[in-house]
């Protein structure tokens, strides 16, 4: 999670309401209220701001079972400081050269330095993502930074590890390696995803 970074607060409010059922399985439900629970720090004016793009995603993504949903909102939480650091403020500086991330144009450290709720970081993920999601974020990458746009990232990032299936099997810790490279934060990742869990089968009770 960074340390600080720019603070969004909000798009228009979208639509809310239940999921339906999704590949054979129960959806999870989620609400401004729970949202909130899971990450306080968020108001509800701007948990509902967020709430229409971040279920939307998750549809994409087929995140949509109570174990998938809080696996995937622990991570996003520690990663953007409870959806209020959407761009790294770190210069990105660090990742100057780093071919591994695709960065190997000068000031693709700087550039392709992390956005999105996920922190993605990286010109071959912003290519890769902006082609899978139809968005030119190779080119314009400050659009990971936008919530409508962020949130899908995320997803795809998500998906495109395989993460359900870890999910799917209370694998948090290989979760977290997928998405961090290690287990930095996992003390604050899994405290998330406790409270993840009980805040949406309290409600699915």
């Amino acid at each position: 999670m960074p340390g600080s970074g720019v603070l969004l607060g909000g798009a228009a409010l979208v639509g809310l309401g239940a999921w339906a059922m999704r590949g054979g399985a129960a959806a999870a439900p989620l609400t401004v209220d729970q949202l909130c629970a899971v990450m306080p720090r968020l108001t509800p004016s701007v948990a509902a701001s967020y709430l229409g793009p971040l279920l939307a995603a998750m549809r994409e993504a087929e995140v949509t079972t109570v174990a998938r949903v809080a696996a995937f909102l622990a991570q996003l939480a520690h990663e953007s400081g409870e959806l209020r650091y959407w761009e790294e403020l770190a210069t990105g500086d660090a990742y100057e050269g780093r071919k591994d991330l695709g960065n190997t144009q000068p000031g693709d450290g700087r550039r392709y330095k992390g956005r999105g709720p996920i922190q993605l970081t990286g010109r071959a993920n912003y290519r890769a993502a902006g082609a899978a999601l139809g968005l030119p974020l190779e080119d314009k990458p400050e659009l990971a930074a936008l919530p409508a746009h962020g949130f899908r990232v995320a997803g795809w990032y998500w998906q495109s590890r395989h993460l359900n299936a870890l999910a799917d099997v209370a694998d948090f810790v290989g979760v977290t390696r997928a998405i961090n490279g290690g287990t930095n934060g996992l003390d604050n990742r899994v405290m998330y995803f406790d409270r993840a869990q009980r805040v949406l089968k309290t409600e699915a009770a």
